[in-house]
């Protein structure tokens, strides 16, 4: 599956649309990024079933921001519209498949139950 570019303007759709979004948060001028990218995109095309995004950080300011981006590549794993996985630095093959695979796994009702008892005792 080809690896989807993200804008302000489509993020919510791919957010609220799927069910697990990986996104890599990346700029053309950064060196780990590029090395990251082919990485990336050969593990994309092995998980059919989700869906593989990219935000250039450098077009994309406002969505860099937002998410606090601060170091470059950063990894974001979305599952059921709630980010479950936020790591700086690129990842070797057999570690992002191992992420990917427990995102997946995520009992998504025990998730929320834990961030519903956190927030009720913030």
């Amino acid at each position: 599956m080809a690896i989807v570019e993200l804008t302000k303007e489509n993020f919510q759709s791919y957010v609220d649309g799927n069910s697990l979004l990986i996104i890599d948060f990346w700029a053309p001028w950064c060196g780990p990024c590029r090395s990251f990218a082919p990485t990336y995109e050969a593990v994309s095309e092995q998980h059919e079933d989700v869906i593989f995004a990219k935000v250039n950080t450098e077009e994309q300011q406002e969505l860099a921001g937002t998410f606090n981006i601060r170091s470059i590549p950063t990894l974001m794993i979305f599952k059921e519209q709630v980010i479950v996985f936020s790591q700086a630095g690129s990842l070797p093959e057999s570690a992002l498949q191992e992420v990917i695979g427990k995102a997946k796994d995520l009992d998504m009702d025990v998730v929320r139950a834990e961030m519903a008892k956190e927030g009720q005792s913030a």
